[in-house]
């Protein structure tokens, strides 16, 4: 058994409370932490409830993840952030922090009301949708410096769309689809970039997918700018060579060109990119059987981004499994502020097995991941000296 980053985790006795096991390849690691799923609840229960959702992080080694505000009613209030922090308290396995909107409805007209929130959400982000006035996001920034919160941002330009659902490329162009340019993406980046440092605020880029968004970002750290930036296994692992006509290849930013996967490698590398998070964004089985272009943005990912990311990272000898632990745990973590609790995941990193989302405890099963041989599987997560999953 190996414990990795031991100053993170407390003095324990793990053999008591694990299941019986036929491996000495044993890896004890902090608590997982997410920053980016969505849960769906208040609004959207029939897709992921907070309880499910959060079982399902618990199962995937996490004890820490950050709940976008996209729901019903959008917590751009004291008054509807409580419909998702009543539920959060009552039926959540493991700590799930809120993000406030930025704006009102997430519909980028208003601001929100930031400073009513600010004590009760861990950042600020309108995800699903990018603040397409300069004006709003300026605003939205000089008052998050002022309240000593993140502004976490979903870029994308609106009239860079043109109707598109899967990357502008190749694949694209062969099976006559509607695609998204990498510019609506870097776009917005830019932007907000000048407006950090114009405000100093400290400022989180969300799920980058392509090749122009790191370049940016890198420059923008080498300048001084307080930012720091995500992307998804994802984008780490696939790319529109590997897209299928199935709901379960679209998610958005969609997979882009091989080029840009290799850009987002050499990202977390050389710490261009400081986290990796899930996106976990669940929908039914009805909404997603309707193909590339009829089924909405989004894929489940909480039950399978540590061993995606072990197998064809890790063991693939492309980062270390320190480094790795940095871009799940320790990094997200550091930015956001959030604890520890004595939290920590034991995994049977031997164990060898095909991903099956009919097994997945998330309501979601979509995953362009379905089928694919993974190494590691999680015997335990432990938060607060509580078992929160348990291998049976």
């Amino acid at each position: 058994m190996t414990v990795f980053l031991k100053d993170h985790i407390p003095e324990i006795d793990v053999m008591e409370k694990l299941p019986q096991i036929e491996t000495d390849n044993i890896g004890v690691f902090p608590g997982l932490c997410d920053v980016h799923v969505h849960f769906r609840e208040p609004g959207f229960s029939y897709k992921e409830t907070i309880r499910t959702g959060s079982l399902a992080a618990a199962r995937g080694g996490y004890t820490a993840v950050c709940a976008m505000p996209n729901l019903n009613p959008v917590p751009d209030s004291i008054e509807h952030l409580k419909a998702e922090t009543d539920i959060i308290r009552a039926t959540s396995v493991i700590d799930v922090y809120p993000y406030g909107a930025i704006t009102v409805g997430e519909k980028g007209e208003t601001l929100s009301d930031l400073e009513g929130m600010s004590s009760d959400v861990i950042a600020f982000s309108d995800d699903g949708h990018g603040v397409q006035s300069d004006e709003m996001m300026e605003r939205a920034m000089t008052e998050a410096k002022r309240l000593g919160r993140i502004v976490a941002a979903h870029c994308e330009v609106n009239s860079l769309l043109d109707g598109g659902y899967i990357h502008k490329g190749r694949y694209c162009a062969e099976h006559g689809h509607r695609g998204i340019c990498s510019e609506s993406e870097w776009k917005q980046i830019e932007r907000d970039i000048s407006l950090a440092k114009k405000t100093g605020c400290a400022y989180h880029v969300c799920h980058i997918s392509c090749r122009e968004s790191v370049e940016l970002i890198r420059k923008a750290k080498a300048d001084g700018v307080d930012i720091t930036s995500e992307t998804a296994p994802h984008y780490l692992l696939l790319d529109e060579n590997d897209l299928k006509e199935s709901g379960n290849f679209k998610m958005n930013p969609p997979l882009r060109s091989k080029e840009d996967r290799e850009a987002l490698i050499e990202g977390i590398l050389d710490g261009t990119v400081d986290m990796i998070a899930t996106d976990h964004a669940p929908h039914s089985a009805e909404e997603k059987a309707k193909g590339l272009q009829g089924s909405p943005f989004g894929i489940v990912g909480l039950e399978t981004a540590f061993p995606l990311l072990y197998t064809y990272l890790v063991k693939e000898h492309v980062i270390s499994l320190d480094r790795l632990l940095e871009l799940m745990c320790v990094n997200p973590r550091e930015r956001f502020g959030i604890p520890y609790k004595g939290s920590y995941t034991v995994w049977d990193l031997d164990k060898k097995y095909v991903i099956d989302p009919k097994k997945f405890v998330s309501k979601g099963k979509s995953t362009p991941f379905e089928g694919f041989e993974v190494f590691g599987e999680n015997l335990l997560t432990v938060s607060d000296g509580e078992i929160k999953y348990k291998l049976s």
